[in-house]
């Protein structure tokens, strides 16, 4: 059913204290993801209540809220209300351990959601080339082959310019000087040089030796380079008399950060991401299946909480040194199909026609394109047991794929579009082991949660009783606009 966005975001707007408590905003493929000033202004009870909202996720000053596959339209609605933020200063937090972590993670979901979108279809160019080449479409390296390669390859390579670039709005920092230095760790002569470091050649900057690191496809280098940047900006901004800054505080930034990042931070950066990597596969490589199988399980409650961004880099890593991934992304088979699956069961015994609708949409996004936050939020969380077929079957189905050996050369969200990601050219039983799987997947999420049954939501129960009603959503948007 089509819904009116507009009337949904002033509503949503208004739930968390008007623009003038937004301090940021974006948005992923299913969320709208709010920094708010003072969290005491925010009603989540009525916030959870409008209709068009499937579920709200707040933690410390993010608040993140559900649309589903319609996102970018509430987005842009929210948009035309008027620019987030305000005269108002902010709240001032207490520095905490749990405030840090809040901090971390809103900074990396926050900067690699945007990214997101090019980094699935890099993913996708790069598997089509490998279907043709498999196929004998073209010619074994033919230009064609080669040119789809490097299309599919940009995002990656490049990464640290697209992190820099999304980054620097996160922090809001001048984004032409965070490309600028992130281009310095992708420029061709550097990439050169460091692989001169690497052979054992000394590399020095100014008397001080210089690690030899590779910087196209990471994240973490450029991303803590983007915020000391937005710190070294501020500090030369008011050391830097006003006739010189238009050519001097340019000049000072880039000859502080670059050296910076290139000495300090790149190689710090690194060693931070293939820290996180070697310990999630050394937990991979001791338990084995039974890994895949515990993340297939508990993979929608860190959706939940939007914990599951945290694994993007390492994915990204691993993928760009070995070429496969095979623990976080066969584990999403199972928890996405089985999501889609659930919802199947919910739409076939429900005697709610809205339900029915919702369920039968969440299910297909799930199953055909694995955007499973619709049918996570729109039907399990609601209706609670589902949620628990659900985490059943995502074990099972997650320790069938790690028994099938099944990896991703990929990061698009599984689904049956994308199962292409898992077929290896020299193993053509993956293709048997990844339909096996997304069967057994819908199959058995379908079966439990026609076992363990739900609370069915009776036909009466009103979809808008709680959303704010039209005359106060208009008082309180004209008293935004107002101010």
């Amino acid at each position: 059913m089509p819904r009116n966005y507009a009337e949904v975001s002033r509503a949503i707007v208004d739930a968390l204290g008007g623009l003038t408590n937004i301090d940021a905003l974006t948005h992923c493929m299913t969320r709208l993801r709010f920094v708010v000033k003072d969290q005491t202004q925010v009603d989540l009870v009525r916030l959870k209540a409008i209709d068009g909202v499937m579920g709200v996720v707040h933690n410390d000053s993010q608040c993140q809220v559900i649309i589903g596959n319609n996102v970018s339209q509430a987005y842009q609605a929210v948009l035309q209300l008027g620019s987030p933020g305000g005269a108002s200063a902010p709240v001032k937090r207490k520095l905490t351990l749990k405030g840090i972590g809040a901090g971390i993670l809103d900074a990396l979901v926050g900067t690699m959601s945007p990214l997101i979108p090019a980094i699935i279809g890099g993913s996708m160019v790069k598997l089509l080339a490998m279907i043709l080449d498999m196929a004998g479409v073209f010619e074994k390296g033919s230009s064609t082959l080669v040119i789809l390669n490097v299309i599919g390859d940009g995002a990656f390579f490049f990464l640290p310019v697209m992190v820099a670039a999304s980054a620097a709005l996160k922090f809001k920092t001048n984004m032409s000087l965070a490309i600028a230095i992130a281009g310095v760790l992708v420029h061709p002569n550097f990439i050169e040089l460091m692989a001169k470091a690497a052979q054992g050649q000394p590399v020095e900057f100014a008397f001080i030796p210089v690690t030899a690191v590779k910087y196209t496809y990471t994240v973490i280098p450029a991303l803590v380079m983007t915020w000391i940047l937005s710190h070294i900006e501020r500090g030369v901004d008011r050391i830097t008399p006003a006739v010189t800054k238009n050519f001097l505080k340019p000049m000072l930034i880039v000859l502080i950060a670059a050296p910076i990042a290139i000495v300090l931070i790149g190689p710090i950066g690194i060693w931070i991401g293939s820290g996180i990597s070697a310990l999630v596969y050394t937990v991979h490589g001791y338990l084995g299946w039974l890994s895949v199988a515990i993340m297939g399980a508990i993979w929608p409650l860190l959706v939940m909480t939007g914990m599951h961004r945290v694994f993007t880099p390492t994915i990204i890593q691993t993928i760009a040194e070995t070429g496969k991934e095979g623990m976080v992304m066969p584990s999403e088979i199972g928890a996405n199909l089985s999501l889609g699956g659930s919802s199947l069961a919910v739409a076939f015994k429900t005697k709610n026609r809205e339900l029915r609708q919702t369920a039968l949409a969440a299910a297909a996004s799930a199953i055909i394109a694995g955007i499973s936050e619709p049918a996570l939020y729109g039907v399990a969380v609601r209706l609670k047991r589902p949620l628990i077929a659900c985490l059943i079957s995502g074990f099972i189905c997650g320790a069938v794929a790690g028994i099938g050996g099944l990896a991703s050369h990929s990061m698009a969200s599984p689904g049956l579009f994308t199962s292409v990601q898992f077929f290896d050219p020299a193993n053509p039983m993956t293709i048997v082991w990844v339909a096996a799987v997304m069967v057994l997947s819908v199959v058995l999420s379908f079966v439990l949660t026609l076992i363990l049954g739900f609370e069915d939501i009776p036909e009466t129960e009103p979809a808008t009783a709680a959303a704010p009603a039209p005359a106060a959503v208009t008082e309180r948007t004209n008293a935004i606009n107002a101010n």
